[in-house]
């Protein structure tokens, strides 16, 4: 049977600039070009789960403006079931610079995603930071096991039975029972109260755009785990697929299936 999954998190439309490197503090760079795609940190990893098989459910908020039904698109053609509230406050946007070399600068204007509360969350959960901290004890109280992406970086109000964080979330949230830390192309550690347990390294791509590597990554390790995979097997295939989404452009247009993780590891 596939993995059922809710997510609790953000819902954004990602507003992309492609330059030809980032800016310099006060620097004015022109000639970039724009698209408009689906983004948010929980619906990415919302998309990203489904690819994989798992059976997903997002809980989130949205505005009722013109934005909602381009924030919402990934979501549905990916097949999630939608469990979102509309409030007043705008639709969630990220305003996103990605330079030729694949790094990117991320600006995110809540919006709705404030105001994500008053849910139905039981069995096994994937939170992220982009939703207010009564929200992670919403999911808290309600969830068997949580998964809690630690981006992005502040101090975590909830105990997560798998916390996912890059070198610098780390820092700020400190040890955990059992903590997944990325380390970009050097791939990631499990530790388990501070004692590494499993390292896995990437299969090397181009990198094209990292906006949800870490989406992909989270998304894929919660599942494979769920799933009753090895850890060791679990933070591989977590390495491959965020390396998938670092090769590709885009948030949710870069995240792999479950046939596209396995074929890669096997090349």
């Amino acid at each position: 049977m596939a993995v059922q999954l809710t997510v609790v998190g953000s819902i954004n439309l990602d507003l992309v600039a492609k330059v030809e490197r980032l800016p310099r503090a006060g620097e004015t760079l022109s000639g970039a070009t724009l698209e408009r795609i689906p983004g948010g940190k929980g619906a990415n990893q919302a998309v990203a789960a489904a690819r994989l098989g798992a059976d997903v459910r997002m809980v989130g908020c949205v505005g009722a403006d013109a934005n909602a039904p381009d924030a919402l698109a990934g979501l549905r053609e990916a097949g999630v079931e939608l469990a979102l509230r509309e409030v007043e406050a705008p639709t969630g946007i990220a305003i996103i610079l990605v330079a030729a070399d694949g790094e990117n600068q991320i600006v995110v204007v809540p919006g709705a995603n404030a105001e994500v509360g008053g849910f139905s969350a039981p069995g096994d959960v994937l939170c992220q930071l982009e939703i207010p901290d009564s929200a992670l004890r919403e999911a808290r109280l309600q969830a068997r096991w949580l998964c809690l992406n630690a981006a992005p970086a502040r101090p975590l109000v909830v105990d997560a039975d798998l916390v996912v964080a890059n070198r610098y979330e780390a820092e700020v949230i400190g040890d955990q029972p059992l903590l997944a830390v990325t380390l970009g192309e050097e791939g990631a550690v499990l530790l388990e109260h501070g004692r590494e347990v499993v390292r896995a390294a990437p299969p090397r791509v181009e990198a094209v755009d990292g906006t949800a590597a870490g989406d992909a990554f989270t998304s894929c390790l919660a599942v494979s785990l769920l799933e009753g995979r090895d850890r060791e097997e679990a933070l591989r295939r977590a390495c491959a697929a965020g390396a998938i989404a670092a090769s590709r452009f885009g948030a949710q247009p870069s995240l792999a299936s479950a046939d596209e993780v396995d074929a890669i590891l096997r090349a």
